[in-house]
């Protein structure tokens, strides 16, 4: 939910500009490209941070899973789970991991804007909990994660620190 997230990063006015973009050209945005949109100064740093963030997830649900394994707190790892589950997060699809020619299917049923409507967004949490199906989640119970999970995959490795 793109529009959201921007709201909550106060950025909610330059939803227009990324409602045209793909998840992948969202997250290759540069400060040059954000000023050739005439995005100001200030929106544009926030945005490339906010944008590296969202590339660091998969190392923050490792480092969370391995905090949750020790015996800590489970104060701050569900607050982080929280904030993220509020961020843009794609379907993993673990039939192709490049997502390119996935991505070019889904875009002849629907257009490949970030902004989709309420009737593809279900669509999307429809693919993403197939996607989540797919895992068989033997690590939950173990210790350490039990197989590793495909580089990418942010809504299985989720969905493996909520069962741990």
């Amino acid at each position: 939910d793109v529009p959201a997230w921007l709201k909550s990063l106060r950025l909610h006015k330059y939803a227009a500009l990324f409602s045209q973009m793909t998840y992948e050209e969202m997250m290759a945005l540069t400060e040059c490209q954000l000023e050739a949109q005439n995005v100001t100064k200030g929106a544009r740093h926030k945005i490339v941070i906010s944008i590296q963030k969202l590339k660091e997830r998969q190392n923050l649900l490792k480092s969370l899973e391995g905090d949750i394994l020790e015996g800590g707190n489970l104060r701050v790892p569900l607050q982080e789970l929280h904030q993220m589950i509020l961020t843009p997060i794609k379907a993993y699809s673990s039939q192709n991991s490049s997502t390119e020619e996935h991505g070019r299917d889904v875009d002849s049923h629907h257009p490949s804007s970030l902004l989709g409507s309420e009737g593809q967004g279900s669509d999307c949490k429809d693919s993403a909990a197939a996607g989540m199906q797919q895992h068989h989640l033997p690590g939950c119970e173990g210790e350490s994660g039990g197989a590793p999970l495909p580089e990418g995959d942010l809504p299985g490795q989720f969905t493996r620190v909520m069962g741990k």
